[in-house]
């Protein structure tokens, strides 16, 4: 583990999840709020667990307690950086493409 002061979300990453919170809203009402909640507690997570997780594509891969998403971050001095908040179930290239872009 590595010890951190505070968490970052790029914007790119916010867009991700809130495609998801919009996704998950048109499937029942109330799931969209639910997924932003669970997803900001993962991501409140790493102040504690920053590091642990393993790396792809150059960031550590962080996988959502309740949902098929993956957050990616990067740890840049004291700070965890979230990159980007993808759904799983994407063609693995286009997950690659957009970390690539983001890094």
């Amino acid at each position: 583990m590595i010890k951190i002061k505070g968490v970052s979300v790029i914007k790119e990453a916010v867009a991700g999840l809130d495609d998801g919170r919009m996704f998950y809203e048109r499937k029942s009402p109330g799931v969209g709020n639910y997924f932003w909640d669970s997803l900001i507690a993962d991501f409140e997570s790493l102040i504690i667990y920053a590091g642990i997780h393993k790396k792809k594509y150059g960031l550590y891969q962080m996988l959502a307690k309740r949902f098929p998403y993956i957050i990616y971050y990067d740890i840049v001095e004291e700070f965890a950086y979230i990159i980007a908040v993808l759904p799983m179930r994407q063609d693995p290239a286009w997950i690659k493409e957009i970390i690539k872009t983001r890094s």
